[in-house]
């Protein structure tokens, strides 16, 4: 089954998670929410649009959340953001709410890559592993057309933000951030070989997939 096998590939621990990067992390989420065992919430340290088909909380407290999980799996719960239709962090410690807790913990604008400022990802202290989403789409584009924040990713290659995302491009900045426990690296459909030659420049471990096409290498 591909989500289990994803999670387990990933070492998804119980306890809380935090998804970071560009390039899929809402799909993720979802993906290992329906392939862990054991009862999983989704929620964020920053900001997430609610999961279509999944039970919703608005500003729970803890003994809602409970009762919520004791009914249903998987939820979705965050504090709602009435301008955007988003939801916000809970106001409290995640540990102990679930299972798994699954946090998305960045925004990427919907851009696959992306540069981090100082102040990101907001990983919540709890976190007992990170996992780092990344978008082979953006491989040979432009900087400035596929990374969120661009002149940070461009500013640690010491290149001007038109210049092309290379696999070694790609690799010095992840090894510069180092951010993750685990680097994913999806939309992988067109890039397989190229996959494997990033895996090699990178100091942290790394998984090869398509979340869209459901295989990994």
């Amino acid at each position: 089954m591909f989500e289990a096998d994803l999670a387990a590939r990933l070492g998804i621990p119980r306890g809380v998670t935090a998804i970071i990067g560009g390039g899929g992390k809402t799909t993720l989420l979802r993906t290992l929410a329906e392939g862990l065992s054991g009862t999983v919430l989704l929620c964020t340290t920053t900001h997430i649009l609610p999961f279509d088909g999944l039970p919703l909380l608005l500003s729970p407290d803890r003994e809602t959340l409970a009762a919520a999980l004791n009914t249903h799996r998987v939820v979705c719960a965050g504090v709602p953001e009435p301008e955007t239709g988003k939801l916000t962090a809970l106001p409290y410690a995640l540990t102990g709410l679930a299972d798994y807790v699954l946090v998305e913990a960045d925004g990427s604008r919907g851009y696959p890559l992306k540069g981090h400022a100082g102040y990101e990802p907001v990983i919540p202290p709890e976190a007992d592993r990170v996992v780092q989403v990344v978008g082979l789409s953006g491989l040979q584009e432009p900087i400035c057309r596929v990374v969120h924040r661009p002149e940070i990713f461009a500013a640690q290659l010491h290149v001007r933000p038109g210049e092309a995302v290379t696999p070694a491009r790609l690799a010095a900045v992840l090894n510069r951030e180092a951010l993750a426990d685990v680097i994913l690296l999806n939309q992988a459909e067109d890039w397989r070989g190229v996959a494997g030659l990033l895996c090699g420049l990178l100091r942290t471990p790394a998984v090869v997939c398509s979340l869209k096409e459901r295989w990994l290498l």
